[in-house]
């Protein structure tokens, strides 16, 4: 599993550099644009440091992305079938949080992902994230903080949440073990 979330993360960093280059943006424009320092921007590009995700929601705003975009286009998934081994993952060094792509293909609507939240840890993500997309959260097990807009939804297993009108969002894990959850997205 290290090999997948190194070669993940690899792959991020060089679509960054793409994202930037393709745009004709140098890393002080990047900076600008996503409020993201020019230094940590240069060092995330040379694989120097792994990104956060909230880092990594700046960045894909910048570049009129969603989060789950950037990655999609970092991680390259195509085809109709992905086998459980080779569905890519990648992992937030800050909480430890980790993301895996279960199912996306750029001509279809749908995308699912699965997120292991660990033991009293979460994640903070800006309304800019949900701006071109649609999704419900299914947790699998444990239970899940959801702070939408202010708004608080205590979810366990079983339960879903779909998602309003696109406002910050916290995913909170406030127990003593993991929290499994998937994400259903639809791209607007």
């Amino acid at each position: 599993m290290a090999t997948i979330v190194d070669e993940v993360a690899a792959q991020l960093a060089h679509r960054i550099r793409l994202e930037r280059d393709a745009r004709n943006w140098s890393l002080a424009d990047l900076a600008g644009r996503s409020g993201v320092a020019k230094a940590t921007i240069s060092r995330i590009e040379r694989s120097e440091m792994s990104p956060t995700a909230a880092l990594l929601v700046r960045l894909a705003a910048a570049f009129d992305l969603t989060l789950a975009g950037l990655l999609i286009r970092a991680e390259g998934t195509s085809g109709r079938l992905t086998r459980a081994a080779d569905q890519p993952m990648w992992r937030d060094p800050e909480t430890g949080y980790e993301r895996t792509q279960v199912h996306m293909r750029p001509d279809h609507p749908l995308e699912i992902v699965q997120v292991v939240m660990p033991a009293g840890q979460k994640a903070e993500l800006p309304a800019s994230s949900y701006a071109l997309i649609r999704q419900v959260v299914w947790v699998q097990s444990g239970a899940l903080v959801v702070t939408e807009g202010g708004e608080r939804h205590e979810l366990h297993a079983g339960d879903s949440l779909g998602f309003g009108p696109p406002a910050d969002v916290t995913f909170a894990n406030e127990t003593a073990t993991p929290c499994t959850y998937l994400v259903a997205l639809s791209r607007s």
